[in-house]
């Protein structure tokens, strides 16, 4: 596929706080120092620009790199501002936005969501329906470049934005990137469910100590993650088809704040499987797992494919991209998929599309007629 190569990236964004991607990085402790030390000069030199940040909506953070302005509009303006001196002052041919902040508050849709002449209303009167992650969004949109929400809360998967990305040819995507647990649920249920083992229950807790455990150690974060962690088995597992099956599975989901452990996330899982004849069998998962290592290249990817999408002339959800996150943004009337295995085949037909290849069916009546 004819995607940019790593040597043409050029990154930038905005935070709360002040240090530079080394400092930051260091503050961090994800990566060795040494592996760190090689890269030094180049992260030395991203410096993140103010942030539009309001505490209402994330409510364990505070820093004090942030912007003030008139309204959500004014603020708007001023990342399209930084966004607009950003591509001229590296010359970049094209730009790509994912939001990457820390986990807002639960929300759901409003009317000033309901169109973009709505919106920007709502933008002028500092609507409160509109949290920190809309503005960036829109500010994108607006300039006709892709976004992705790498995190779960309600941004751009609202009428308004949608509206205004088909107006500017935007490409969407997310949300909510699935690097962890999740991830390890969308390849153990679909085959729980393949062979019709029914499921009883399925626990689900986790400890972390990095700032992402700490902004959802706020009862108000944790229920935006809680609703996206939680719904990907009620769509894999189709209780109102297979009710004996799956209608009664208790499905419970804890996240837990344990500043040990820094961003060496720890997930556990305990499976309460019916089999044959109704006997009962238990499956256990214990996943030590780095939150950043898994995050990272997903974000490069999701970067690089919605560049794609843009020069391909892809404009609105990019709902191939659904392999990547737990709740895959889609079309109103779509069934979503969360099977991780279906949203593979999604992506790689989708690429053999754009090339003018074969899909994959996987018939295999193909090798013996």
């Amino acid at each position: 596929m004819p995607l940019a190569t790593l040597d043409d990236l050029v990154f930038g964004g905005w935070d709360i706080f002040e240090e530079d991607c080394y400092s930051a990085a260091k503050t961090a402790g994800v990566l060795e120092p040494s592996l760190l030390d090689q890269i030094r000069p180049e992260m030395e030199k991203i410096r993140p620009w103010p942030a539009v940040f309001d505490q209402r909506y994330v409510k364990r953070l505070q820093g004090p790199n942030v912007k003030t302005g008139k309204n959500k509009k004014d603020l708007a303006e001023q990342v399209i501002s930084d966004i607009r001196k950003f591509k001229s002052d590296n010359n970049l041919d094209r730009l790509v936005m994912l939001w990457c902040g820390s986990t807002e508050i639960f929300m759901t849709e409003s009317p000033a969501h309901a169109s973009i002449e709505r919106f920007e209303r709502a933008l002028e009167d500092n609507d409160p329906t509109i949290p920190s992650s809309m503005v960036y969004a829109y500010a994108a949109i607006r300039e006709g470049i892709p976004y992705t929400n790498a995190a779960p809360n309600l941004t751009a998967d609202i009428p308004a934005l949608v509206q205004l990305a088909a107006q500017t040819k935007a490409p969407l995507a997310g949300k909510d990137l699935k690097t962890g647990q999740t991830l390890i649920k969308t390849i153990i249920a679909p085959g729980l469910k393949a062979r019709l083992l029914g499921v009883q229950g399925w626990y689900s807790t986790n400890i972390l100590g990095n700032r992402d455990g700490e902004v959802l150690d706020d009862p108000e974060s944790f229920k935006t993650k809680e609703e996206s962690k939680k719904s990907a088995l009620d769509y894999i597992f189709q209780p109102a088809l297979y009710p004996d099956l799956y209608a009664d599975l208790c499905h419970v989901v804890r996240i837990n704040y344990y500043p040990p452990r820094g961003d060496n996330k720890e997930g556990w899982d305990n499976i309460d499987l019916v089999g044959w004849l109704g006997y009962p069998m238990q499956l256990k998962i214990n996943f030590l797992c780095r939150d950043s290592i898994l995050a990272a290249p997903i974000v490069l990817d999701v970067a690089l494919f919605m560049d794609l999408a843009k020069r391909a002339g892809m404009s609105g959800v990019q709902e191939w991209l659904s392999f990547y996150f737990k709740s895959p943004v889609h079309a109103p009337e779509l069934y979503p998929e969360h099977d991780l295995f279906i949203q593979l085949m999604k992506l790689k037909n989708t690429l053999r599309y754009l090339k003018g290849e074969e899909l994959i069916t996987h018939l295999g009546r193909d090798y013996y007629d």
